[in-house]
This record gives structure tokens, C-alpha cells and sequence, in this order.
């Protein structure tokens, strides 16, 4: 199965032309090891009606298998990308989220400030990383494994989970 993924940067600055997407393309080059597509990439700034119209646009016309956000998932006022997540994600996926935590703790106290929400809208699954390139690193490279497997039983996959070894 070809993923077909949309990139979201969510930044005030990055918007407005201020400072370049350098997360972004971090994400790019980490999917170069999952049979992917990058069908649709965006910067847009912290607000919530943006990001949440956003990501809708890319779950429910885009179709796309997975979005990853970057950036917007800390404690200052306009770290808004969980709560625009939140609202309109249908079940969150938590190990995804505790698993980048855990990965980012290995690293930093900071990671456990981390807000960021992981879940699923109809067929597409949510990512919300970090901001800055070296944490999206190690935290995409804690989850990409399972990201495969997540999207065939969003898909409908009803093999078994546990079988084999």
C-alpha cells in the first residue's frame, strides 16, 4: 500500500515567510523509508480555526492516509495544535504520543511538556510533532514502524494482531 501523506507546518513565523520550513523537510526525508507520497504540504500559522480547517481538508478531501503536523505542541499561548487536533480527530491513538514522549525523554527533560495528540479522522491517521528538527527526527523514527500497520487496520485489515512468533 502507497501512503499517501499531507505535511502540515504550523508556525507564525514559517507563515509569513520569516523563517524556513526546516521540520518540514525533515519529515520528507524520514518517509523516504515507507512506500509514501507526499500529496499535499502546507505552513500555515497558529490558529486554531486555520489548523483545524486544515487538517479536515486533508482527512476528508484530500484522502489522505496520514497527516503529520510539525510545530504548535508546547505551553505558550499559541501552541494550538493539539486543541485544533482534538477537536476534530473521532478516537485518539495514545501510544503514538507516549511513544515520542518516551523516545524525546531519552534526550531531554523539555519532551515531557509535550502536548502533542495523535489520532484518527474517518480513514486518515493524525501525527502531531514537535517543531524543531531534531526532535521530529526522533520522534517519527519511534513511531514509523508502526505507522504501516496502524493504516491497514484503519483500512479495514482484519488479520490478527498477535499471530506468529
Amino acid at each position: 500500500m502507497r501512503i499517501k501523506v499531507s505535511i502540515l507546518t504550523i508556525s507564525d513565523k514559517g507563515a509569513r515567510g520569516e523563517r524556513e520550513d526546516t521540520s518540514g523537510s525533515t519529515i520528507q526525508d524520514l518517509l523516504k523509508g515507507l512506500p509514501s507520497e507526499v500529496i499535499h504540504y502546507e505552513v500555515i500559522p497558529d490558529e486554531r480555526d486555520m489548523i483545524k480547517e486544515a487538517l479536515i481538508r486533508c482527512a476528508d478531501s484530500l484522502h489522505s492516509d496520514l497527516i503529520l503536523t510539525t510545530g504548535g505542541t508546547g505551553l505558550s499561548p499559541r501552541d494550538l495544535t493539539p486543541d485544533a487536533t482534538q477537536e476534530v480527530i473521532e478516537k485518539e491513538v495514545p501510544g503514538f504520543s507516549e511513544a515520542m514522549r518516551a523516545e524525546g525523554l531519552k534526550n531531554t527533560p523539555h519532551a515531557m511538556i509535550s502536548r502533542a495528540v495523535c489520532g484518527i479522522r474517518k480513514q486518515t491517521l493524525i501525527v502531531n510533532l514537535p517543531g524543531s528538527p531534531k526532535a521530529v527526527r526522533e520522534c517519527l523514527k519511534a513511531i514509523l514502524p508502526a505507522i504501516p500497520h496502524a493504516l491497514s487496520k484503519l483500512k479495514g485489515d482484519q488479520e490478527e494482531c498477535g499471530q506468529g512468533n
